[in-house]
């Protein structure tokens, strides 16, 4: 299976029909179809350890607020996958706690445009918020076997992510710095730099299009797991001036 990393945006896509949304759907239908699917969400942030779900039925986790109603009536429930989350603690050491947590907007929005009958068993493993960008990285590449057992890997997140400086517009033009910070990525993982973008500070513009690393980790981690398969490019594009919409497909 490949690996994947999706630029989630606003909660709002979940029932927009956009650019975005329509790239989405359309890769889902070309993708391969997994025997599961791992999600690293950016909405799912533990401290100095790993924590996995998918040991009993997934409740929708409304973790937003503020938006139309439509929202909230959203349900998105695919079976549980406690085998494969127990095959992959056993990936990592220390081995993640599995629990019966419900599935974060970061994992729902994206997994019901790419397989909207919600048939595919679904896990999800936490980002441990305050660990380095290599760390992120390295746990990817720990995750990497997974994809031959016929999991895909999904890192959802932002890569260039502003909150404060967002435009109430979605279809607002980029602001150069995010555009110039998102290119530069794009370059770094086509020319054999991928593990440089752990160090996102180092980069033109970084910490502005990364002012909390919590979106930009999803992406190392997916970044990882993709090991040196050739990437793609499902979507390229902005929402609110200062969101990096990209998608990044390995393999």
């Amino acid at each position: 299976m490949p690996a994947l990393f999706i630029g989630h945006g606003s909660p709002m896509n979940a029932v927009l029909d956009n650019s975005f949304t329509r790239a989405m759907a359309a890769l889902g239908k070309s993708l391969p179809r997994p025997e599961a699917i791992l999600c690293v969400s950016a909405h799912w942030l533990t401290e100095g350890v790993l924590r996995l779900n998918g040991s009993a039925e997934f409740e929708t986790i409304y973790d937003f607020g503020g938006f139309p109603d439509e929202l909230y009536r959203i349900k998105y429930a695919p079976p549980p996958a406690a085998r494969e989350a127990a095959r992959t603690a056993a990936l990592l050491e220390p081995a993640p706690v599995l629990e019966g947590r419900g599935l974060d907007h970061g994992a729902w929005t994206v997994l019901r445009m790419l397989y909207p009958e919600a048939d595919v068993p679904v896990y999800q493993l936490s980002v441990d918020y305050p660990a380095e960008g290599g760390s992120h990285y390295e746990l990817g590449r720990r995750l990497a076997p997974l994809r031959k057992e016929g999991i895909l890997i999904i890192g959802s997140g932002n890569i260039v992510h502003n909150l404060g400086l967002m435009d109430p517009d979605i279809e607002a033009p980029p602001l150069a710095w995010a555009r110039q910070f998102d290119l530069k990525v794009k370059e770094y993982i086509d020319t054999g730099r991928r593990a440089d973008l752990a160090d996102y500070a180092a980069l033109p513009g970084g910490l502005r299009a990364v002012p909390a690393p919590d979106h930009y980790w999803p992406f190392l981690t997916a970044l990882g797991a993709g090991l040196g398969d050739k990437a793609s490019y499902p979507y390229e594009g902005y929402q609110h001036a200062s969101l990096s919409m990209r998608a990044v497909l390995f393999g």
